[in-house]
């Protein structure tokens, strides 16, 4: 059964015009959810609205309020919101086009899949997609999706295209209050490519299918012997280390570590000349980075 499209219109670029469609890209229902029940009949729980004056209210009482000020409220009715309803024209038209690592991550919403709409459509549509891949661009474009305008980006994506809701500026807050107070001064050299020579023992390929989601997984693996009229199995508790300075923490780090193939890396520069000079009494000024450099060297072996 082919997936059903949640939006269908045209991708507009100038004169130049594509019927499409529009498809979710992610799904949540695969993902392990809970109901509600009664603890003795397991009977599902209806959530019904109470008012803490009046007690249990019907739905058909119910309004919409926003909140202006702390428990003060306007009220917001139908005829309100279809005042500021955007109709839509079902067109999504393409205003410009940016550099695909301009987008910060943090603005990104939901992800779509985007295809043509018809056989008719698919000489235009390739022409855009390969006009965008050979360009490095992603377009900005706007479309209503539920009567409420968004901002999405569109960029070429294997035969297809791939379009993302873009969260409004003022739903990202700002880092001044997070990262303001953290000190911006240069870490130690030796100390930065001991973490870099870590790093590199670790690099791999990025591959979704080696990160599994454990807890959904031990999740299911319980709820499958419960079935089975067996007692749910206790996951282990991840191991936890004892709190270590960061020198400590790389020293561990670098001796488990698995060292690179053969050729030589910058943590068997730095260990070498490190271990002279904390042979000659001169690694006391910092005991820390003695210790660290004793480690990398100690993991080489």
């Amino acid at each position: 059964m082919a997936p059903r499209a949640s939006w269908k219109g045209y991708l507009k670029l100038s004169l130049v015009s594509c019927p499409v469609r529009l498809y979710p890209a992610t799904s949540a229902s695969e993902r392990i959810s809970f109901n509600q029940l009664h603890k003795k009949t397991h009977n599902r729980i209806n959530m019904k609205p109470v008012d803490p004056e009046l007690g249990l209210v019907e739905r058909a009482d119910l309004v919409k309020g926003y909140e202006y000020e702390d428990k003060q409220y306007i009220i917001i009715d139908d005829a309100d919101l279809d005042a500021v309803r955007i109709e839509s024209n079902h067109t999504m038209n393409i205003e410009a086009f940016v550099d695909e690592d301009e987008v910060d991550v943090i603005y990104q919403d939901a992800p779509y899949y985007m295809a043509p709409d018809g056989a008719m459509a698919e000489e235009t549509f390739a022409v855009l997609r390969e006009a965008m891949r050979k360009s490095g661009k992603l377009a900005i474009a706007r479309l209503v999706l539920s009567s409420r305008e968004r901002v999405v980006t569109i960029g070429a994506r294997e035969n297809g295209m791939f379009v993302c809701t873009l969260r409004n500026p003022n739903e990202v807050r700002g880092t001044a209050e997070y990262f303001g107070n953290i000190p911006a001064g240069k870490p130690d050299p030796e100390m930065l490519q001991l973490a870099e020579a870590l790093i590199k023992q670790k690099e791999t390929t990025f591959d979704p299918k080696n990160y599994e989601d454990r807890y959904e997984a031990a999740l299911m693996t319980m709820i499958r012997e419960k079935l089975k009229g067996h007692k749910p199995i206790i996951a282990a508790a991840p191991e936890r280390g004892n709190v270590i300075n960061l020198m400590d923490a790389l020293k561990a780090s670098l001796s488990q570590s698995k060292p690179p193939a053969k050729s030589k890396s910058k943590a068997d520069e730095v260990a070498k000349p490190a271990a002279k000079k904390a042979a000659a009494g001169g690694a006391a000024e910092n005991p820390l980075k003695a210790n660290l450099l004793k480690a990398v060297g100690k993991g080489k072996k």
